[in-house]
């Protein structure tokens, strides 16, 4: 019995330390020199099956204690520490005249900045009561249905003079897949404002403007989360949390890589930005026929549909179906927003979201 516990001990432990080893991708370069434009994701591709998983190839090196520091000139250098691969820098340093080093720009961000910047201070998902009780837009002072930078709109609410307003459309509300209650409502950037004259109504002037406002569109105060940092360290998203994709930023019916979804998980499931799952879709319904053939879903008759709904004896469920990953970068109580960061297949609403694994490695 002692040897049947050690047996299984040690098989726990071997897999337990294979799910942390790296795997370094074939043909992998032994060096590679920072350039303009790279991201921390994009350099670890370079070395990594598995990218997401770059803080671990230099984490336990003292001179890329911080990633955010590594600068475009510098070079990157693979050696192994304790038979694990790491990436050790080696300044790239220009002197003047004077022997001073050169500015050499901005630290590199762990993605492409650019491609989730607007959603980082535009698209929330708030409590549906909460965005209802909000002051709105009732006119403005220009003749027009549609409100733009510099126009002074009126507000049904006496509001503080010199207070700076978020002004939101209305989006969609999301729903639990399983449970149908709300996970909350949508909302949406579309000007920022100061208030000029406070009253029964007040006055705000539109200071920017994402799209033209309406009377009917909400104002909130502009809370400290556009100032949210924009760095984000990836990690496996927690085990036992399966999410799914909910609906997609864009009004298309498939995105691919470096496009934004929802989540129907959030701060309550713990979940953190920076958090990556893979994407499987389910696997095919196969139905075996009168003659004893696999039917496809395509290929069903209307018997084979009912016997699929009746028989378990010759119904089969095939595998689910990677497709790809995708990483947080903004929590909301019950739900999150994310970026495809690699995909084999195109994503749909109502993804399966778990935890990566070490199988996920085609589509990188």
């Amino acid at each position: 019995m002692k040897r049947i516990f050690l047996l299984a001990f040690l098989t726990l432990s071997t897999l337990l330390v294979n799910a942390d080893t790296l795997t370094l991708k074939s043909g992998h370069p032994d060096s590679y020199i920072v350039k303009k434009g790279d991201t921390l994701w994009d350099i670890s591709a370079f070395f990594l099956d598995d990218p997401w998983r770059w803080p671990k190839l230099w984490g336990a090196n003292p001179q890329i204690a911080n990633p955010h520091l590594i600068y475009p000139g510098d070079r990157l250098t693979l050696v192994f520490i304790d038979g694990e691969p790491r990436l050790v820098l080696k300044q790239h340093i220009k002197k003047g005249p004077e022997g001073r080093i050169s500015a050499k720009g901005g630290p590199i961000p762990a993605i492409d900045l650019a491609l989730i910047q607007p959603y980082l201070v535009q698209n929330r998902v708030v409590d549906p009561e909460w965005f209802e009780g909000l002051p709105m837009i009732l006119d403005g002072e220009r003749n027009s249905r549609h409100h733009v930078m510099n126009d002074i709109v009126y507000i049904n609410a006496n509001l503080p003079v010199g207070q700076k307003l978020a002004v939101y459309q209305e989006g969609r509300e999301f729903l639990d897949k399983e449970t149908s209650d709300t996970l909350g409502q949508e909302i949406i950037l579309t000007a920022s404002g100061r208030v000029t004259e406070s009253g029964d109504i007040s006055k705000v002037q539109l200071l920017s403007n994402l799209r033209e406002s309406k009377a009917g569109f909400k104002v909130a105060p502009v809370e400290d989360e556009a100032l949210m940092s924009a760095y984000f360290i990836p990690k496996a998203a927690p085990e036992g949390v399966p999410a799914n994709v909910i609906a997609i930023e864009k009004d298309i019916r498939e995105v691919g890589k470096l496009d934004i979804v929802y989540l129907d998980k959030g701060e309550q499931d713990n979940i953190e930005t920076g958090h990556v799952f893979s994407i499987y879709r389910n696997g095919e319904q196969i139905v075996i026929n009168g003659d004893g053939m696999p039917v496809s879903t395509l290929e069903r008759s209307a018997y084979d549909r009912m016997k699929a709904k009746v028989s378990d004896d010759d119904v089969y469920m095939m595998p689910d179906v990677y497709h790809g990953k995708l990483m947080v970068f903004k929590v909301f109580e019950k739900t999150s927003m994310a970026i495809i960061v690699a995909n084999e297949r195109p994503v749909r609403v109502d993804d399966k979201l778990v935890t990566p694994k070490s199988t996920d490695l085609r589509g990188e």
